[in-house]
């Protein structure tokens, strides 16, 4: 693929409108998708050629910097279209902030092509031995979601130095996230899953790879792009939410589309014409729209936050990893509501509420929105440690 660098910069309304117009080469690879569980290349070009990929990467460099809330409308619109297109979306932008800690000739390298997509893994953290210039790396990673047409990969490390772990001085091992050429690393097809089949998460290995020192990150050390998108560095999943609250407004115009045309037995009545059709719609409706309203909230009162230069409350920091949740959450029971809804009609591969589904299942099960993260988010709501690396 030929390397080249955006002569315009990312702007939210091309981006907006070229995912707009990906509409037709989605449905039309959807089925490829499903069969060869990764994302075909011609979409692919497509969405680098979009910016979405970089939606997060600085504007100096060639990226677009957008807001947050930008950011999740982007993959809150793939996702309506296909949830694995979606997730590959916010994927792809979740590595983007990192640019922001390089040195800029580095970031430009890694970041400035049209065709620089990252993908990896940063957890659980793998080996990485400090050596003259940089690091050497080796160990197994799991779910690398897009990482067939990844450019880099992003590989979360502890650091040893004669085999022995350093620390920081609070005690904690010294960590950071290695940034390797895709052509160095081993992928390993595991990625046979009941959803999101299109995002190709498979595992992949790194064997004593060298690292220079200058191609790693630490979020813990000051960013060299001082803008507010990077100036609270774990904000990396920003648009996460736009996967669940996409697949849930795909569900649900799948839904409102067989209701005008299916027919009940033996009354020959159409499925919109029953009450407790009428009352299921609203309240999906309803429902959706509220988790909408908290996620966009969350963010705008988030984004302001950084924009003043101030960091994130513990409140702010809460009710972000909430949303995220409670996002995932709410679009699961949304669709098994419209599953039951829709009766035997779901049940058919053809009909895209049968994706739909399989795919909300398949997301929620994401550690960083599972129902268990509720725990340390309350832990931090009623001033208690909660436990574990948190926003």
């Amino acid at each position: 693929m030929a390397t080249e660098t955006l002569s315009n910069p990312i702007t939210a309304e091309d981006v907006l409108a070229a995912v707009q117009s990906m509409e037709p080469l989605i449905r039309n690879t959807r089925d490829q998708m499903e069969t060869e569980r990764r994302m075909p290349m011609p979409l692919v070009r497509a969405m680098m050629e979009a910016g979405v990929f970089r939606m997060a990467v600085p504007r100096a460099y060639g990226g677009g910097e957008l807001d947050p809330i930008t950011q999740v409308r982007v993959v809150e619109e793939l996702s309506r279209m296909e949830g694995s297109v979606g997730w590959l979306a916010m994927i792809g932008a979740a590595g983007g902030p990192m640019a922001a800690f390089l040195d800029p000739s580095v970031a430009e390298r890694l970041f400035g092509p049209v065709d620089s997509v990252f993908a990896g893994q940063l957890r659980p953290p793998q080996h990485a031995e400090v050596v003259e210039g940089g690091f050497r790396v080796s160990g197994r990673y799991r779910f690398a979601s897009g990482c067939q047409h990844a450019s880099m990969m992003t590989c979360g490390c502890v650091l040893y130095e004669d085999s022995k772990p350093l620390l920081r001085p609070d005690g904690q091992q010294k960590a950071r996230v290695m940034l390797i050429p895709a052509s160095k690393v081993t992928i390993v097809d595991t990625w046979d899953t009941t959803g999101m089949r299109g995002t190709g998460s498979n595992d992949f290995v790194v064997d004593n790879v060298f690292v220079p020192v200058e191609e790693s990150v630490s979020v813990l050390e000051p960013p060299r792009v001082s803008g507010p998108l990077y100036r609270f560095a774990p904000i990396y999943l920003v648009c996460h939410a736009g996967v669940p609250l996409g697949i849930a407004r795909g569900a649900l115009d799948c839904v409102l589309e067989l209701c005008g045309r299916k027919e009940m037995m033996p009354s020959h009545q159409l499925l919109r014409d029953d009450t407790q059709t009428q009352e299921t719609i609203a309240w999906a409706e309803a429902s959706v729209a509220a988790a909408r309203n908290y996620a966009y909230g969350t963010l705008e009162d988030l984004w302001e936050t950084l924009c003043k230069g101030d960091r994130a409350s513990v409140k702010q920091r809460a009710h972000y990893r909430m949303m995220m949740v409670h996002c995932h959450q709410l679009a699961k029971q949304v669709i098994s509501v419209l599953y039951d809804l829709a009766a035997t009609s779901a049940i058919f591969r053809t009909h895209p509420l049968e994706r739909y589904t399989r795919d909300i299942f398949t997301a929620c099960q994401h550690r960083v929105v599972h129902l268990r993260m509720y725990r340390p988010a309350g832990r931090m709501l009623l001033g208690l440690d909660p436990e574990e690396p948190f926003f």
